[in-house]
């Protein structure tokens, strides 16, 4: 077996790694090999993005979920979440105070709640996009069928994300019911690249029986989709969740792990997530330090941020919308990145690794 910085280089020049290698560079990674890993990896950012950093306003407008998976505080079975919904109105609100902080993508995010309908959710997209017709939206709600995926993107949805949460079978049991199936997960993930969204996957990293293997297993689902964006972040365990007692994932393997997915997929859209800087105060600027390039300021209604708590201790819970992107726009300046009015949309390679 090759040695880790060896591995780095084969990673950065052939953009895949056999599912071996991917364990191994896992299991025997060292603070030199992250130091280079980020050095390469900093470099594919640069390349192709300079230095911006893109803005996602993100609006969860509703936190009421009909799944019970067991790692999330706003699981249907936690009767300690004061649940709510946002208006339309409110979310335009939302949309309003965004746009004219300069955001110009929404991030749509919910639980799978039943109360809204296909309707509803096409007349939120339209509303948005009649409004704001500069904007690209992506929605965020969950497994859906493909007749509903198609009728959101033909109302204008351009992106969704819908994070697999683990590519290993015996993990994805280990982490949801029974009624919650892998396969279609997945399916669901195809489907939307099939109509035609830019999609985005994702995982938790060192959630519970998580082994180098299954992040292993995780690489090479992600080669297969070859999604436009990947959010990960560290498991952070809630109080009213089965996983309460469980150890947080780390923010060393975090930014391992984005380092190695700017070098699969050098073009890729890659958030430094909230649950990051959760973990760590400086934890997002080390995430854009590692390969990321996108971050994800709340502009949902400051009165119901601590309701959507997915996890404990979520940062940003208080902030007005204006307050966090001028602290955002602060941090990432502190690190020589600048946050850029722009769709940021995803920009396809030309050549041999083009998606």
């Amino acid at each position: 077996m090759r040695t880790g910085r060896q591995l780095i280089d084969k990673l950065y020049k052939e953009h895949m790694l056999k599912k071996e290698e991917w364990i191994f560079l896992l299991e025997h990674r060292t603070k030199e090999d992250a130091e280079y890993l980020f050095s390469l990896a900093r470099e594919q950012q640069k390349k192709h993005f300079g230095n911006r950093i893109y803005t996602r306003g993100l609006i969860e407008f509703t936190n009421i979920c009909r799944n019970d998976c067991y790692y999330c505080g706003i699981r249907r079975s936690n009767s300690n979440v004061e649940r709510y919904r946002l208006t339309m109105e409110q979310i335009l609100s939302c949309a309003r105070s965004g746009h004219e902080l300069g955001f110009r993508t929404f991030v749509l995010q919910g639980g799978e709640d039943l109360a809204y309908q296909d309707e509803d959710i096409v007349e939120i997209v339209q509303t948005i996009k009649n409004a704001y017709p500069d904007c690209a939206i992506t929605l965020s709600i969950g497994e859906k069928s493909c007749e509903s995926y198609k009728k959101y993107f033909d109302a204008g949805a351009d992106r969704y994300l819908l994070r697999h949460e683990t590519a290993d079978e015996n993990h994805y049991r280990r982490l949801h019911p029974a009624e919650l199936s892998l396969k279609h997960r997945k399916q669901c993930l195809f489907d939307l690249k099939e109509i035609g969204y830019q999609v985005g996957c994702g995982f938790m990293v060192g959630s519970p029986g998580q082994t180098a293997e299954c992040l292993a297993e995780d690489m090479l689902f992600i080669a297969e989709l070859k999604p436009q964006m990947v959010g990960i972040g560290p498991f952070i365990p809630h109080h009213d969740t089965p996983f309460a007692e469980e150890q947080a994932g780390t923010l060393e393997l975090t930014l391992f792990l984005l380092g190695m997915l700017r070098l699969m997929i050098p073009n890729l859209l890659l958030p430094a997530t909230t649950a990051l800087g959760t973990i760590a105060p400086d934890g997002r600027e080390q995430g854009i330090l590692a390969g990321a390039n996108v971050v994800m300021p709340n502009l949902s209604p400051v009165s119901v941020r601590k309701k959507y708590e997915l996890y404990d201790n979520k940062i940003c819970t208080g902030d007005e919308a204006a307050e966090c992107r001028m602290c955002l726009n602060r941090r990432m300046e502190s690190i020589g990145y600048e946050l850029v009015v722009d769709r940021g949309d995803f920009k396809p390679l030309e050549g041999e690794f083009a998606i």
